[in-house]
């Protein structure tokens, strides 16, 4: 999988992590508890797993380093990948409208 979509352009984090846990035929469970074994933390849960996926938060550059080693996906791939993710979340978030009242 790469950070690119079909339709040209680069794909969310979100989208990222979800392909690539299905691709590997693991549940958010299964790659939650490769991520305890490999980096020794186990603070990540499931419902974590899930926020990530449906793009209601980011995971920071910890657990993406533990991700990209997870996943077998380069530090590069996922750093481009969270980044496109920032970058629609202010896109679609509404724009703040000031009013002054007298």
């Amino acid at each position: 999988m790469t950070a690119n979509s079909n339709r040209g352009d680069a794909t969310p984090l979100c989208e990222l992590l979800t392909e690539q846990r299905i691709a590997k035929g693991w549940s958010q469970c299964d790659l939650v508890a490769r991520l305890h074994t490999l980096s020794g933390n186990d603070s990540v849960t499931r419902e974590e797993v899930s926020r990530w996926e449906r793009g209601k938060r980011i995971p920071g550059p910890y657990w993406r380093q533990w991700l990209g080693d997870v996943l077998d996906t380069s530090s590069r791939e996922l750093e481009l990948a969270a980044a496109v993710a920032r970058r629609r979340r202010r896109k679609d978030s509404p724009e703040r409208r000031w009013t002054i009242i007298e």
